[in-house]
């Protein structure tokens, strides 16, 4: 693949500071039983059992910030589906305009007890854990920008289809804030597009526009705006195709090491993070870091 052009983004983030706490409530029910629908705060499944797909829909706005109430929904509502055998595969989009998610919520780690850190901390790992271990088809319809978080996420999924809007971008951008992506983060990023790349994109904090992205393997596809879920749903029936169980085991084969290092080590990870996150300096450039939105809010 050719070297993709370095970008930095200032407008997207590491860390999301919305506190919107709006509550989009879709009836998704066909009127007969073959769909399943449920709507939570944040999260909204829609399984289709005739298809076999579930679309799962991020509706936090302003940006689908992960908090720890949005982690906690996402990780019941997809180990609802791992267990669901009508499920074959997982959809995962916004049903918030031009945002993916704009990754970790910053209100869940600033002036928060180190108790509190922790509990987030843990969610954290539950829903990579959950996602990236999932035995299910997982494809991602990035319908908007993907920073930090919303990329980890995204590069979880088997594939990725991406919005082909240079306004969006993808990448963890950690290190332009100060903050170090956790090893687990990086072990992601270099199983997807390789350790030169992923050493690059994490020492510079790199974001990606989707032209660059595909040129380094981060998505898979591009497609218009307004393509992005149906393209997802026509890429499912592809994977579908494919003998479940062979698909499985591959899968985790190539997966589980990885996994296995987090499972290992998920206390010190958690210890670790705490430790960083509650320093005066960290907590003091996360105060500077919301200031500064609020101002530009206003």
């Amino acid at each position: 693949r050719r070297a993709a052009r370095l970008t930095f983004s200032g407008s997207q983030s590491l860390l999301s500071a919305s506190s919107g706490h709006g509550r989009v409530y879709a009836s998704s029910c066909d009127g007969s039983n073959r769909r399943n629908s449920s709507t939570s705060s944040k999260i909204k499944v829609d399984l289709d059992s005739s298809s076999g797909i579930a679309v799962v829909k991020f509706q936090s706005p302003p940006v689908n910030s992960m908090s720890l109430d949005f982690l906690t929904e996402f990780s019941i509502n997809l180990e609802k589906l791992e267990l669901d055998k009508s499920c074959r595969g997982v959809i995962l989009t916004s049903a918030v305009p031009k945002i993916f998610s704009a990754g970790l919520d910053i209100l869940d780690m600033y002036a928060k007890s180190p108790e509190h850190c922790e509990e987030f901390w843990k969610a954290v790992q539950d829903m990579w854990l959950k996602l990236y271990g999932c035995s299910k088809i997982v494809i991602a319809g990035i319908s908007g920008a993907s920073p930090a978080g919303g990329c980890l996420m995204s590069m979880c999924c088997d594939y990725r289809i991406m919005a082909d809007n240079p306004r969006y971008s993808i990448g963890l951008n950690e290190t332009q804030l100060g903050i170090v992506a956790p090893f687990w983060f990086k072990d992601t990023m270099a199983n997807t597009v390789g350790n030169r790349t992923t050493e690059l994109s994490l020492q510079f904090g790199l974001m990606y526009n989707p032209t660059d992205a595909l040129k380094i393997g981060l998505v898979d596809q591009l497609v218009p705006e307004d393509k992005v879920l149906s393209t997802a749903s026509e890429t499912m029936m592809k994977w579908f195709a494919l003998p479940d169980h062979a698909r499985q085991i591959s899968k985790s084969m190539m997966r589980k090491p990885t996994i296995d290092k987090l499972v290992s080590n998920r206390e010190a990870d958690i210890k670790n993070f705490v430790s960083f996150i509650t320093k005066d300096s960290i907590q003091k450039s996360l105060g500077m870091y919301l200031a500064m939105l609020k101002q530009r809010k206003a």
